[in-house]
């Protein structure tokens, strides 16, 4: 993992806690999670596993630490790392559709699903719950998966723009023809 694309997730993992913690509980101090945006257009940009599993850690962390959610601290941490590897092997499984913003958009309200469940599941097996699993779902989730998608789909062709323009994702370190030449002028 080179040191641009590090700082490329570290960006992702910014923008998100500020979204996600200026996005206020509206739902029993649940909120929807916006960090789960930035992971998933982390994991799109750089799916790579140690890659993933940074970011979902991090990302885990947190949401953890900034939820609404009484006790929600660790059942964020359990959500993030499962979520994004199931959204890297769907986003892996459909290569051919990679690329594609429908595709995309959809994988992301997928894995928003995917989180909710696996959120309040564990919530529930931990801390239980504030209100009955599917009216947190329907009233949550939900909601939270149709605003993923839609931030999703305005951030993802500005994020490839990016990343074609910066070529974030290529590998570093070799010094190019210019440089190793003006060097030589400068001894």
């Amino acid at each position: 993992m080179n040191t641009k694309n590090l700082v490329a997730l570290s960006l992702l993992v910014g923008m998100g806690a500020v979204l996600h913690a200026v996005v206020p509980g509206f739902f029993l101090g649940m909120k929807p999670d916006m960090m789960l945006t930035m992971m998933f257009l982390g994991i799109v940009l750089f799916p790579d596993k140690k890659s993933v599993m940074l970011l979902s850690l991090v990302t885990g962390l947190i949401s953890g630490l900034t939820t609404t959610f009484p006790g929600g601290l660790i059942p964020n941490i359990i959500d993030k790392p499962i979520t994004a590897f199931a959204f890297l092997g769907l986003f892996l499984a459909l290569k051919k559709f990679q690329k594609s913003i429908v595709s995309v958009a959809a994988l992301t309200a997928v894995g928003t699903i995917i989180s909710g469940i696996v959120f309040l599941t564990s919530a529930f097996l931990i801390v239980g719950l504030p209100g009955p699993f599917t009216a947190l779902f329907a009233a949550v989730v939900l909601p939270a998966a149709a605003v993923n998608t839609i931030a999703m789909v305005v951030l993802y062709p500005v994020a490839l723009t990016i990343v074609k323009r910066t070529k974030l994702n290529k590998p570093t370190g070799t010094i190019s023809q210019n440089n190793s030449s003006d060097h030589k002028h400068m001894d």
